[in-house]
């Protein structure tokens, strides 16, 4: 079977996932906002499956709503919390590496005349919490979990603690009953955690974080489930038309037996996740060590450290080498992977996580594992690869340079 290697980008659906869907296209048709027979039955499968996300995730299920994707739960987080926060300020923190879904709200925020901030990171693509530490003003900040292009684990919680502890006027809120809204109560955090739910362990309390956002496809669900968690207390309006569903948050009839085999996988891959990161790290490693001695004028991305990075991910550039070329040849040998580059032959636009890490930008590969994949699958990877990257250069006149 040819290796599918991309992992990050969609799982393939887990069995898990597979026979929950199909129980719940018999059992949940209805409307879960009903009063009739038929209709509590579908609302049951809709509270088990909230209150199993919300186990696995570290929330309360009232804090748990299911949106259409990943991006839609992002789009919602950050738009409702800048809405919900406007009389504190309109000011936005976010990380440099951020998805593009976070980034585009954030563009919008300052279209609308709101001020953004990006925080710098280091050339591992990790942020620096004290650069979080706010400025008057400030509604809201985001930082990912991990990084969907190069794997690295974000110090959430460390950021959260810099927001929850600073105070712009240094007076704390207690001393200002009554005060003015601008200068009390810690700034809310959402972290973006689609790369990493389903991955390794995610606690919204061990994290920090106010507003919490991820996507089932990631980790073997059905696509079109997003998972939108918002902590009770967090300042939030909905920046859609009012609707009663999922408690406000998110307007319209959810796909309910795709929710239920979303919560069904989730708490499949709580209880073996850990044991297939030890495996995927090992074909991570086996990699991360083979590719530069294969390929020259190769870097290997991300943080070396194990415990640094999501398990399952990898990234390398190719100096001389355009990455849309490279994953063609590749994928004519049977391999699927994906490019940590948002380049595309008609904007030419290198990746903003890798300008932002002063990375090599060429020829982006992000090669991803997951369930089912197997050290035959690395091997054959790297016998690929070199005659790969020799054909992409030498189509290019990169081979003499």
């Amino acid at each position: 079977m040819a290796p599918y290697l991309d992992h990050a980008s969609t799982a393939p659906l887990h069995p898990v996932a597979r026979e929950a869907l199909l129980a719940a296209l018999d059992e949940g048709w209805a409307d879960p906002a009903r009063l009739y027979r038929q209709a509590r039955r579908a609302r049951l499968l809709l509270d088990a499956a909230r209150e199993t996300v919300a186990a696995a995730l570290g929330a309360r299920p009232d804090e748990v709503s299911f949106t259409a994707s990943g991006t839609q739960a992002a789009h919602l987080a950050v738009s409702g919390s800048l809405l919900g926060r406007s009389r504190a300020g309109n000011g936005l923190l976010v990380s440099a590496v951020e998805h593009s879904c976070v980034l585009h709200a954030a563009e919008r925020h300052e279209a609308a005349g709101g001020t953004v901030v990006q925080v710098p990171v280091d050339h591992l693509g990790r942020v620096t919490p004290a650069d979080y530490s706010p400025g008057p003003g400030t509604a809201l900040a985001s930082l990912q979990h991990a990084n969907h292009e190069v794997g690295t684990i974000q110090p959430v919680a460390a950021v959260a603690a810099v927001l929850r502890d600073h105070r712009p006027d240094g007076v704390g809120s207690t001393d200002r009953p009554g005060g003015d809204e601008k200068h009390t109560g810690p700034v809310p955090l959402h972290v973006d955690a689609a790369m990493s739910v389903g991955r390794i362990p995610v606690d919204r309390r061990a994290l920090g974080a106010d507003l919490l956002t991820a996507s089932a496809h990631k980790f073997g669900g059905p696509a079109g489930v997003g998972f939108l968690v918002v902590r009770t207390g967090t300042r939030w309006r909905s920046p859609l038309p009012a609707d009663d569903r999922e408690g406000g948050r998110v307007p319209g009839f959810v796909n309910l037996p795709a929710v239920v085999a979303a919560a069904a996988t989730l708490h499949a891959r709580t209880t073996e996740m850990a044991a297939e990161a030890r495996e995927l790290t090992a074909l991570v490693e086996l990699v991360r060590a083979r590719v530069p001695a294969l390929v020259p004028d190769i870097d290997v991305l991300g943080d070396p450290d194990p415990t640094g990075r999501l398990p399952h991910l990898v990234t390398f550039s190719c100096l001389y080498v355009d990455g849309e070329a490279l994953l063609r040849e590749l994928d004519q040998a049977g391999i699927a992977v994906n490019s940590g580059s948002s380049c595309t032959s008609s904007t030419l636009a290198p990746s903003h996580v890798l300008v932002a890490m002063g990375a090599l930008t060429h020829g982006n590969v992000r090669v991803s594992f997951g369930r089912g994949s197997t050290r035959a699958d690395a091997e054959r990877l790297l016998a690929v690869l070199p005659a790969a990257v020799e054909r992409v250069r030498a189509a290019t006149g990169g081979a003499a340079l």
